[in-house]
């Protein structure tokens, strides 16, 4: 029961953080309002437990979450094999670009802290 009232906190939030998204015209998606509104109810005990259930609860059945993908795959087979060598570099590269550009911001920040210290 613990876990359905953490996924009814998960949802609550996420349909709050579409409506100050739309409603206040944010530069940010509403699940990502979800988040951070979710980032400050974790302070209250009230929210933290059924959130941690509900967590624990999806971390157990994450291979269930793969199997559409799985499905996907085998389906477009034939999509792979003929577009697979691009995907796979195109994979590679945003996700070295990805980590380069973290990197780089850190450093930056990591600098600027340095100076005003």
């Amino acid at each position: 029961m613990q876990a359905l009232r953490g996924f009814a906190w998960l949802l609550v939030l996420q349909s709050a953080g579409e409506l100050l998204s739309h409603g206040l015209r944010l530069p940010f998606p509403g699940p990502v309002v979800g988040l951070v509104l979710l980032l400050a109810a974790l302070n209250f005990e009230a929210v933290r437990t059924p959130v941690a259930a509900c967590a624990d609860f999806l971390l157990a059945h994450l291979s269930l979450l793969f199997v559409p993908v799985g499905v996907g795959v085998m389906t477009h087979l034939g999509l792979i094999g003929e577009y697979g060598g691009r995907m796979l570099a195109v994979i590679v590269l945003s996700t070295w670009i990805g980590l380069a550009v973290t990197a780089l911001v850190l450093r930056a920040l990591m600098k600027q802290q340095a100076r005003q210290k």
